[in-house]
């Protein structure tokens, strides 16, 4: 009876929930790969009405970017109040990792600067001046409405549409946590960290649209000839990437006893897993176990590097950020002044503090990064569809990274064994 019943009620019902299921335990890369595809095919056959499909593409990353500076605020206060950093050891990591991750930017803008990726670029830019009396549309309505911001609109011009969007989404998160204990500010802030990571997830989902909707726009109304320039972005930061692991293998050479082709030997397991995986989170105990057992570091140089400043460290995901920037201004015609490159580099390095244990954390800080040089955040769609090969680049510099800080915290002088 049942299984009859079951069989004659949940066949069709239980159709949609599989396809979503089986689609969402895609890897996110796949998902936007065939995105891009299934957009390319829908701009070539919509042609110039293709145009509308800018919408869910805005949407999706106006959505992004107002989340993005509380879930970077909060991030950051999570890692600098749970991390245990003590004496002159910690002031030597804070230097290094600093003078690391503001060496990887300043080598982005510079091969950007000089390569100028985007300066061939057919793209057309957007209009940023309407008409006064143009009247908005419902569709127009409703993408003005979703929130900028987290706290915009609670602010003087009450957004109501935007109150109530933001009410259900941190509802829903809510009731996942609403039995836990509040007993410190660090439950606090756990709490408040754990629940915008949740709304992060529910974002993330969304990508793929994001991508097929831009992509089907930008194919149907300007062909592929948008898409050439994307190419020379590619290579300009790999190019940046290899200048920043070159820059690494120098302060090795020169200020630790590890040989730099013994610790590229020693480190490959730990590097080529954060190439597959595309995350230094993931990769972290690896990164600890080929510094202790395979380079032969001391314990304390290989935890403060791979395990506590991997927290902080970010050096390819700042690169990138800093270069997908000046990538996107020259790409619409816009010229970021010196100031605003100093901008970038001071919000990038800001960003990239505690984006280790943030899901896609690229995507998050570029949108900071957009926002605070004035650039249109809806072209990060478009760095989308080469995002998901860069992602696994830079992840990979992100772990040499933090390879390269244990090795200069060993010193010179290798630790002999105790016989």
């Amino acid at each position: 009876m049942n299984e009859s019943s079951a069989s004659t009620d949940g066949t069709d019902s239980s159709k949609p929930a599989g396809f979503f299921q089986r689609w969402n335990a895609l890897p996110l890369y796949l998902r936007i790969m065939l995105a891009l595809v299934a957009g390319a095919i829908t701009g070539l056959v919509l042609g110039k009405q293709a145009l509308i499909m800018e919408i869910p593409s805005k949407v999706i990353l106006q959505l992004l970017g107002a989340l993005a500076p509380p879930l970077i605020l909060v991030a950051v206060t999570h890692v600098l109040m749970t991390t245990e950093i003590r004496g002159k050891m910690a002031l030597r990591l804070a230097g290094l990792l600093l003078l690391n991750t503001t060496v990887a930017i300043i080598v982005g803008l510079a091969v950007a600067n000089l390569v100028k990726p985007g300066g061939n670029s057919s793209f057309k830019p957007p209009e940023t001046v309407k008409s006064a009396e143009h009247r908005l549309s419902p569709v127009e309505l409703l993408v003005q409405n979703v929130p900028k911001s987290i706290l915009g609109p609670l602010g003087d011009h009450q957004n109501i549409i935007g109150v109530i969007i933001i009410a259900v989404a941190f509802g829903i998160a809510l009731r996942g946590v609403k039995q836990r204990p509040l007993n410190t500010v660090q439950d606090l802030v756990e709490m408040t960290y754990s629940v915008l990571l949740t709304v992060l997830h529910w974002i993330i989902h969304l990508v793929p649209i994001g991508v097929f909707a831009i992509v089907a726009k930008v194919v149907g109304t300007e062909g592929f000839g948008p898409f050439k320039s994307m190419g020379a972005f590619i290579l300009a930061v790999i190019l940046a990437l290899i200048l920043q692991a070159t820059w690494y293998l120098m302060r090795i050479r020169f200020f630790s006893w590890v040989r730099p082709l013994d610790m590229l030997r020693g480190m490959r397991d730990a590097l080529v897993m954060a190439f597959s995986t595309s995350s230094s989170t993931v990769t972290m105990p690896v990164t600890y176990a080929c510094l202790r057992e395979k380079v032969g570091l001391r314990e304390e140089s290989a935890s403060m590097g791979a395990l506590v400043g991997a927290n902080f460290n970010n050096d390819g995901t700042a690169l990138y950020e800093a270069m997908a920037a000046l990538f996107v201004a020259q790409m619409i015609g816009q010229d970021l002044t010196l100031t605003q490159q100093l901008l970038v580099v001071f919000t990038s390095i800001i960003a990239s503090v505690g984006a280790a244990g943030i899901p896609e954390a690229g995507l998050v800080t570029m949108t900071l990064v957009f926002t605070a040089v004035q650039l249109p955040t809806e072209y990060i769609g478009l760095l989308l569809t080469v995002d998901w090969f860069l992602d696994r680049c830079r992840t990979t510099i992100n772990v040499m990274g933090d390879v390269n800080v244990s090795c200069l915290l060993d010193g010179r002088t290798r630790e002999q064994p105790v016989t």
